[in-house]
């Protein structure tokens, strides 16, 4: 697993540490959406997370701080909802239950994936290259279960195959996030079960159902 990038902090208290850039966090979220990083100020992040510009520099030194805040809170999320799963022995219903989580977890964080997108590139070389490991890292959590999969005969997948499929169901679950406009005449329960039947389908054939289906 990577090494977090260490932010420096001038407070040592690790819980209030934790609480306020959590604020942080969501203050900066709703303002780099609707002005990008570069237009918003650390002022306007302090404002929006309840404190101020002092307070603010007691617990960050730069703005990009704040903004792999924001990144790496994804990853934090994604492994809080995916490392219940017992991965080590992978099914077509672990791998299933897999996506139905990182998907759900899309929903709760649409805005946090349109902004590290599309602002990731501010980063810092190291920052920036911690989050591309990151995300390649959650790529290869989906490739292991696969690989059980196809390693029980559940699927009937090459190494070439389900690398490239690992990298398709995690991107075709970020559509939500991003292309939720167009998308509004679904729920998201809808949209996953959907997402799940045609990437199964793809995997294993016009035969694959899913549970309940």
């Amino acid at each position: 697993m990577n090494k977090k990038r260490e932010i420096q902090s001038s407070v040592k208290d690790e819980s209030l540490i934790e609480k306020r850039r959590a604020q942080m966090i969501r203050g900066a979220v709703t303002l780099f959406k609707e002005k990008g990083f570069h237009r918003t100020t650390t002022r306007e992040i302090a404002k929006a997370s309840g404190f101020s510009i002092g307070t603010l520099y007691e617990y960050i030194r730069t703005k990009e701080d704040v903004l792999y805040l924001v990144c790496d809170s994804i990853y934090d999320e994604v492994h809080a909802r995916l490392d219940a799963l017992d991965v080590d022995t992978g099914s077509l219903d672990v791998l299933i239950t897999a996506i139905e989580h990182y998907y759900s977890l899309i929903d709760d964080m649409q805005d946090e994936y349109v902004v590290m997108y599309q602002e990731s590139k501010s980063l810092p070389k190291d920052a920036l290259r911690y989050v591309l490991d990151k995300e390649m890292e959650m790529v290869s959590l989906f490739e292991r279960l696969l690989t059980e999969c196809a390693d029980s005969g559940e699927i009937a997948m090459a190494p070439k195959e389900i690398k490239l499929a690992a990298n398709h169901l995690f991107v075709q679950g970020q559509m939500w996030a991003f292309r939720r406009w167009a998308l509004r005449d679904y729920t998201i329960q809808e949209f996953i079960e959907l997402q799940t039947k045609f990437l199964l389908q793809g995997m294993a054939g016009e035969k694959t159902t899913l549970r309940g289906g």
